[in-house]
């Protein structure tokens, strides 16, 4: 996607925004006029001097650079306001930006070095969705240079870094100058070695960004052609490239194990559990019925994936006996009491913090907690004494809830099911251990479902159509075949009763005025909803206008593209509207969801934010050990930024490995013939999916064919100058693969279908960009250049 472009406009004039001594450039004479001093200054200015000026950009030095007091500072403030509605500017933390600009102080990952041997870093955490994080040079200061001093920071380094605007337009949107080292490169580097003739040889990066390392003769720990190893760097200088020794053999890259060791490695993701988390774990010992009532009758039962092999929660319903609910439904959902087993400031505490999630990739999982916990002590294992914190849960017939009331208490699971084997007994095939259950537990838990769906349809969460694909691996780690498991009523059971015990857990701890981490969904921006309209206006379809934007609105638009050839493109554009859902102290609700109080509260074996929640009521309720300390409430702003950090790279990590995985699969397969679909447009060239395998491609717009083609954002096309055919997102294509690179998971295609003609004004938009674009090729039928995906 393309950034929105800088305002042409000025920046404050003479004597305006001092800082340390130094003011704003000027603006020059034939523009400064038009700026009074002491005066609010026009939207358009006042973007252009946020944009340019990112470190002095709190209302605060707004009003001190434009030599605003009084009454200015209110229209000030109120035209901020109005900025920021308008989606034109976005808050972080005191200072304004620009939507998708850095801001003036930010963490930094130094990735690679330029052709002029200068440090390039990008965010470490970007949330910009539409496009990829914005490179940044790191600046050294000229009398460094002169006196030959090696930078601080170097390729791998973390930094706290200052941020401004360049001034090349040539180079990098963003310069930078090291405040701080946060994390130095570890010693431990991986990579795929290649043996060199005569001996040695090179590690080859894992990361296109990457650099290559030499390996001596003496230190390749038999190392063979094609193995993922893990090396110490043994010298890194400013010049030529850095030597290392082999340390570990990881195993060859045509294996399961080394793709899913490069996630883990290229991502910091903790994998190995410290002498002393594993001896903490191990010494923990059953919880006792201190402060538990005992609800070991309850037939609680577990429903999980067939291949689960930790089971936190446990559901039941049965009819509400009280005459004022007539046809009403009590439904309970237990959650294993992991708070009990991991205390604040434990060792365990500490680590699962660390991790932040459980991580899971096709054949393995990286938990947050070890198996002694997750899979044993908290696992609600059938037929064996767990303790769990429940909500009790009272809806009426119509799906509403009357109350609820939350327990402390130890259970016993009656049974533990998959999915399936739930599925098959309420469609009328039980097998011995749900026939048995199936008119008891069953049958009440499908009727309780029937209530909760009445309430969901009148909420009206989002209701994206995007099905997940699964891999399936042979047993020598390879992939089998890729495949849409089919979403079962029982799959939304357990999804709809979670949903709603998350609702009682922030609605409680609201009520007892206990501080917590919500799970928020902000709605999308305008400007990403003004993206959203100006594409489905293509379609005749509409979206409607303003700033109060509800749920409904966008399903409106998904029912009225329901099987329509484009009904996955518009889910797929929907869903790229959307603002990322993030952990927060702070409630502001959950759009997605349609809910105004929602907490993760139902998978604390996994999520640390649950756990947070579940130390939150305890403590709330008076429940016993366990609870929230003074200091971890003094620290949930950072708590929930780390957590929402986590969970970010582990969607990255686990995306990797399977886009890893398919091209793999694929690299046998170059110069065969697919089904595909546009997936994405950019200036590049398009991005086309495989929906037999779910994984992503690219055409580059040099390859074509002979025509100009230019970018259209409004319709998501690249259209071709003199013939009008061209390419829109999802259209079917047919492709060919022309080349797999296994390690960085991406694939190369060629483009056999030819354009379909593009609409009348879409071809009139692109002749009047056409002639603006700057620096555009004047000779009819030359291509653009190559582009990288």
């Amino acid at each position: 996607m393309t950034r929105i472009p800088r305002d042409p406009t000025e920046r404050p004039g003479k004597g305006a925004g001092k800082k340390n001594g130094r003011a704003a450039k000027p603006a020059p004479a034939a523009e400064r006029e038009t700026i009074v001093h002491g005066a609010v200054p026009p939207r358009d200015v006042l973007m252009r001097f946020i944009a340019e000026n990112p470190q002095q950009a709190s209302k605060r030095e707004i009003a001190k650079a434009f030599g605003l007091k009084g009454e200015a500072r209110v229209e000030l403030k109120a035209l901020l306001r109005s900025l920021e509605e308008d989606g034109l500017v976005e808050k972080k933390r005191k200072s304004l930006v620009r939507p998708g600009a850095l801001p003036p102080v930010t963490v930094l990952d130094i990735t690679i070095r330029d052709i002029d041997g200068e440090l390039i870093g990008r965010p470490a955490e970007w949330l910009d969705d539409d496009g990829v994080a914005p490179a940044v040079l790191i600046k050294q200061s000229a009398v460094g240079k002169a006196k030959g001093k090696t930078p601080v920071g170097g390729l791998g380094d973390r930094v706290l870094a200052k941020i401004f605007p360049s001034k090349d337009r040539g180079g990098p949107a963003y310069t930078a100058r090291i405040i701080k080292v946060l994390d130095k490169r570890k010693d431990a580097v991986l990579g795929v070695f290649r043996p060199t003739p005569g001996g040695g040889g090179r590690l080859m990066p894992i990361d296109k960004r990457g650099e290559e390392i030499l390996v001596d003769p003496d230190f390749t720990n038999n190392a063979q052609d094609g193995d993922l190893v893990e090396v110490h760097l043994a010298r890194v200088g400013r010049y030529g490239l850095p030597r290392a020794q082999v340390q570990n053999v990881i195993g060859s890259v045509a294996s399961e194990k080394a793709i899913s060791m490069i996630a883990i490695h290229a991502h910091g993701i903790p994998y190995v559990f410290s002498e002393r988390v594993l001896k903490e774990a191990e010494a923990a010992r059953p919880a006792t019925m201190e402060h538990r009532e005992d609800w070991r009758s309850l037939p609680l039962i577990t429903i999980d994936p067939a291949d689960a092999k930790d089971h936190d929660d446990a559901v039941y319903a049965e009819p509400d006996p009280s005459p004022d609910n007539p046809g009403g439904m009590i439904v309970t959902v237990a959650i294993a009491d992991v708070s009990w087993y991991v205390q604040p400031k434990s060792a365990l505490d500490l680590e699962a913090l660390k991790r932040g999630n459980s991580v899971y990739f096709p054949d393995r999982v990286v938990p947050m907690l070890p198996e002694r916990i997750s899979n044993d002590l908290c696992s609600l294992k059938e037929g064996v004494d767990r303790p769990a914190l429940a909500v009790r849960m009272r809806f009426s017939k119509e799906g509403r809830k009357a109350g609820h009331t939350f327990h402390r208490i130890m259970m016993r699971s009656a049974a533990k099911l998959s999915y399936n084997q739930a599925q098959a007994a309420i469609d009328g095939a039980p097998d011995d251990k749900t026939g048995p259950i199936l008119e008891t537990i069953l049958k009440p838990l499908w009727e309780a479902y029937r209530i909760l769906t009445r309430g969901r349809d009148r909420r009206q969460p989002l209701e994206l159509n995007m099905p997940e694909r699964k891999i399936i691996l042979k047993p020598d780690g390879t992939v089998d075949r890729v495949f849409v498991p089919e979403r079962l009523d029982a799959h939304k059971l357990i999804e709809e009763m979670m949903i709603q015990a998350n609702v009682a857990a922030a609605e409680t701890l609201e009520q007892k005025q206990q501080a917590l981490i919500y799970r928020v969904h902000d709605q999308p921006s305008l400007a990403k909803q003004e993206t959203l309209r100006e594409f489905l206006a293509t379609l005749d379809i509409s979206l409607v206008k303003g700033g109060n934007m509800r749920s409904n609105h966008f399903n409106g638009v998904l029912s009225t593209a329901e099987g329509k050839p484009y009904e996955t493109m518009v889910n797929e554009i929907v869903l790229r509207s959307q603002s990322q859902a993030i952990y927060s102290p702070e409630n502001i609700g959950h759009f997605g969801l349609n809910l105004m109080k929602y907490a993760h509260f139902t998978s604390p074996i996994r999520r640390y934010a649950d756990l947070v929640v579940h130390r939150a009521l305890v403590t709330a309720l008076g429940l016993g050990a366990g609870g929230t300390t003074p200091q971890e409430e003094g620290a949930l702003d950072d708590i929930a930024a780390e957590i929402s950090t986590f969970e970010r790279r582990a969607m990255a990590a686990e995306r990797d490995t399977v886009d890893r995985l398919i091209a793999h699969h694929l690299n046998g397969r170059i110069g065969e013939e697919f089904d595909g679909r546009v997936s994405g447009v950019t200036k590049a060239g398009l991005f086309v999916t495989l929906p037999a395998y779910g994984a992503d491609g690219f055409i580059p717009i040099s390859t074509l064919g002979r025509d100009y083609y230019i970018y259209d954002e409004a319709h998501q096309a690249l259209s071709g100058e003199k013939s009008g055919l061209g390419y829109r997102l999802g259209d079917p294509v047919r492709v060919k693969l022309e080349e797999a690179v296994p390690l960085a998971g991406a694939l190369r295609f060629e483009m056999l279908s030819e354009g379909r003609k593009m609409p009348t004004a879409t071809r009139s938009f692109h002749k009047a960009g056409r002639r603006e674009r700057p620096g555009a090729r004047k000779r009819p039928g030359t291509r653009a250049p190559r582009g990288r995906r």
